[in-house]
């Protein structure tokens, strides 16, 4: 996994230093407009519920702090903060606080999503950003590896920082719509993969990727931005059709969730990959 490591970082060099500035960035630097009071000032979000018991946080090295603090990671690089989150000690271990306005993850794992993070996995993350989200999954899946994909220099330039401390994420240069462009950068199948991209062609890229990628029976985690794929049209019309297309690209739908009131006219999708990866050499 070393070697591989160091052979994507040069690659990596050498196509940043020739990158364009054309994907924009992924996650939220700053509160949405929705989680702010009306008089202008801003105020810690209310945790919403879907019912009154504690959401179903079954995941290695996570812990739920209760409905005012949400939950957090054990922070696999002692003392290190990435986006300015705060540090808990907890029974003599130091635990990172999860922000569900800067992460689409968190936030679906406090409505109370089940998505199953092993310690063991290998993901592809897609649409990686600086790493905000990234790095919480890197304290859970700490024997694993996490392939982050993004096409915007300046922000996977920060991913690449972080991946020097922390020894499971792997940068990936490059655009999630041309998964062939990456192949060779990623050996064998993946159990996962997750997506949080700002294109509307969001099914698509998730296929793409799967077929190349995921292995049959492979999990994967869908953040639908309606947004992204029109202003004008309503936001359910567009999650039903987003719906019917993931079907017909052969995934079945686990489990589906708003992500309100921590970002807007979002859907996470949980989904099981009924498919598999087209590629008979990444079994070797």
């Amino acid at each position: 996994m070393i070697t591989d490591k160091v052979a994507i970082e040069h690659d990596n060099k050498k196509r940043l230093s020739t990158g364009t500035r054309n994907a924009g960035r992924t996650e939220h630097r700053r509160p949405p407009m929705h989680m702010r009071e009306r008089g202008g000032g801003r105020s810690r979000p209310e945790m919403h519920r879907e019912s009154s018991s504690a959401p179903s946080v079954e995941l290695p090295h996570t812990k739920f702090l209760g409905w005012r603090r949400g939950i957090a990671t054990e922070n696999m690089v002692s003392g290190q903060k990435v986006y300015g989150e705060d540090l808990v000690q907890i029974e003599g271990m130091e635990f990172r606080s999860w922000n569900p306005t800067r992460s689409k993850l968190a936030a679906a794992l406090l409505k109370g999503m089940h998505i199953k993070l092993g310690e063991d996995l290998r993901i592809l993350y897609l649409g990686v950003s600086s790493g905000t989200t990234a790095s919480h999954v890197s304290d859970i899946v700490r024997n694993g590896i996490i392939y982050g994909v993004d096409f915007a220099p300046r922000v996977l330039r920060e991913f690449v920082q972080l991946s020097e401390t922390r020894k499971n994420l792997v940068p990936v240069f490059g655009n999630s719509s041309l998964p062939e462009e990456y192949d060779y950068l990623i050996p064998g199948e993946v159990d996962m993969i997750y997506q949080d991209v700002a294109q509307p062609n969001q099914v698509q890229i998730l296929s793409k990727n799967a077929e190349m990628f995921l292995k049959k029976g492979g999990m994967a985690v869908l953040m639908i931005k309606a947004r992204s794929i029109s202003v004008a049209r309503d936001p359910n019309s567009i999650f039903t059709e987003e719906i019917e297309k993931l079907k017909e690209a052969g995934f079945r739908i686990l489990e589906t969730r708003r992500l309100e009131p921590f970002e807007k006219d979002h859907l996470a999708v949980v989904l099981e990959y009924v498919g598999g990866a087209r590629h008979p050499h990444r079994n070797q």
